[in-house]
């Protein structure tokens, strides 16, 4: 059986992975705990999760985020790092599309 998992990053989610179709024994949006991936992979997609809620300006959303001009770059490139080893762990059983516009 083949999984499709989507990538990218949602306010107030603790987790940037959704899997196509919403039922699933891995939940909707999709439960780190039980994929098959080592813990600091799931460490640092949560981790990645918290640095994205940081990019919000919680008291008023459409306001300009609060980050700094070279945090979006510094974002992105670890969450493309961290893609790609997510995809190596996986392996050949599961499509993880990356959906983060980032």
């Amino acid at each position: 059986m083949l999984h499709h998992l989507q990538f990218f990053f949602e306010a107030g989610v603790d987790t940037p992975l959704w899997l196509e179709g919403m039922a699933s024994p891995y939940g909707y949006p999709c439960d780190l705990a039980r994929l098959p991936i080592t813990p600091e992979t799931r460490a640092e997609l949560a981790r990645l999760s918290e640095w994205y809620h940081e990019s919000i300006d919680w008291g008023y959303a459409p306001d300009p985020s609060p980050w700094s001009d070279e945090a979006p770059q510094r974002f992105r490139q670890q969450a493309l790092s961290t893609l790609d080893v997510l995809r190596r762990e996986l392996g050949a059983g599961w499509v993880v599309r990356d959906e983060s516009l980032l």
